[in-house]
């Protein structure tokens, strides 16, 4: 090896005198000294053989002191810069945040300058003239979520928006979702400046998604918004009656339906009392499932001599309940009964009278009568199930002549043979849900 110069023999010892606790770091540190301050001494030397051959031979002293000094001044400066290193290397833990929060505010302070815009591409011909659109397309252009790849030419209403930089109409699809519609074409420079007005459009429709597309103007027509006129206030108008159908009719008619129907309609049923008032009974008369209305009226005179009787009644009809509600009468007819009454004569009739519990026994194909006193407000009725196991033909009104409470006659002719127990309820007229009392019976079929 090549036995070091006389400059860096000095500042090899100057560099390792530095003490630190990272000797790795000091060792990068010196190695990068160590090639300064060679380069330094090679520069010195240089210049040194330049004043050797320029100057005399009796000035070498002074030359070999000179280029000393350099490298002693170099070596100073070479053992201070790594001092500094390891200081700095060992505060780099403790200063990451502040020295990024540096580069941070460097990279603020450099303002990079504004890119221009780069022009974007416009459609400024038209393409030739295509099919036309039919109903089917339209329905599936203007239906949000399908129609995707439908093109013809047809036209289009919305409102007119700048999208990105370019003329979009808003349309209003088949279920009031929106879509949008790209408008290109010669017009598409003149088109913003009818932003927010109502824009009719014609051309090349071309459904690119399933929720917007592009048009392809051949015309177009815009309109001014109007400004909206305030809403006059709302003139109360009574509301007019109006006549129900034949099927709202059998609504009102069935038992559980047609709760808060109103309107014009004739009615047949039996005319029956509470208390002083006049019921019409429609539907499942006897049992708990009664459908009966509250006759009232100037109409509604006069008809006590109508008890039993089936009658037509023509008004104003108002059912509050799934089971009734009242009727205001403007005629009365009375009608032939319906169902005929079947004759009693030959049949053997086992009669019970009040709300005594009692055991009876009934021939088949003979019938039983029960009769129970009736209180205003309150009608008597049984199950439709036990009515139709027990074979109820007939559940009679029968005021009382003396004035008195009305009472209410239920005519039976079983038709299977058994024991059975049947359970009368005296529960209100127009809610059967509400029960005074009640009274069973137990019926014994003999074959």
């Amino acid at each position: 090896m090549a036995k070091p110069r006389s400059g860096a023999k000095k500042a090899t010892p100057a560099a390792k005198k530095v003490k630190s606790t990272k000797p790795g770091v000091l060792k990068t540190a010196s190695k990068s000294v160590a090639k300064a301050a060679a380069k330094l001494v090679t520069k010195a030397t240089g210049s040194a053989k330049a004043e050797k051959k320029a100057a005399t031979a009796k000035k070498p002293a002074a030359a070999v002191k000179k280029a000393a000094t350099q490298v002693k001044e170099v070596a100073v400066k070479a053992a201070a810069k790594v001092k500094e290193l390891a200081k700095g290397k060992e505060a780099a833990p403790k200063g990451k945040e502040s020295s990024a929060k540096g580069k941070e505010a460097a990279r603020a302070e450099v303002v990079m300058p504004p890119q221009a815009e780069k022009p974007r591409p416009r459609a400024t011909k038209l393409p030739p003239l295509a099919e036309p659109l039919n109903k089917r397309d339209m329905e599936q252009l203007l239906t949000a979520g399908a129609g995707r790849g439908v093109v013809g030419e047809g036209s289009l209403k919305g409102r007119l928006t700048v999208l990105d930089g370019l003329p979009s109409l808003v349309v209003v699809g088949r279920d009031k979702r929106e879509l949008n519609f790209i408008l290109q074409g010669p017009d598409q420079e003149v088109l913003p400046a009818y932003l927010d007005h109502k824009v009719s459009v014609s051309g090349l429709i071309k459904k690119t998604t399933n929720y917007g597309g592009t048009v392809d103007v051949r015309k177009f027509s815009a309109k001014k918004p109007e400004a909206e006129a305030p809403a006059p206030e709302p003139v109360e108008t009574e509301t007019r009656l109006r006549y129900l159908s034949p099927g709202e009719v059998s609504q009102v008619i069935s038992a559980g339906m047609g709760a808060g129907m109103k309107g014009f309609a004739a009615l047949r049923g039996n005319l029956e009392m509470t208390g002083e008032e006049f019921v019409l009974v429609v539907s499942n008369g006897g049992t708990r499932q009664q459908v009966s209305f509250i006759l009232e009226g100037k109409g509604a005179k006069g008809l006590r001599k109508y008890l039993g009787h089936t009658l037509s009644v023509t008004g104003v009809v108002d059912k509050s309940s799934g089971w009734g509600g009242r009727i205001d009468v403007e005629n009365v007819e009375p009608r032939p009964s319906e169902v005929r009454p079947i004759s009693r004569e030959g049949l053997e009739t086992v009669q019970v009278e009040g709300e005594q519990p009692a055991n009876i026994e009934v021939r088949l194909n003979h019938a039983f009568t029960v009769r129970l006193q009736e209180q205003p407000g309150f009608t008597w009725a049984i199950e439709p199930t036990a009515a139709k196991r027990v074979g109820l033909r007939e559940a009679n009104f029968e005021p009382s002549s003396e004035g008195g409470p009305a009472t209410r006659e239920f005519f039976f002719t079983p038709r299977n043979p058994g024991s059975s127990e049947v359970e009368f309820f005296l529960a209100k007229a127009f809610n059967p849900g509400q029960v005074e009392r009640s009274f069973k019976l137990n019926v014994t079929v003999k074959p």
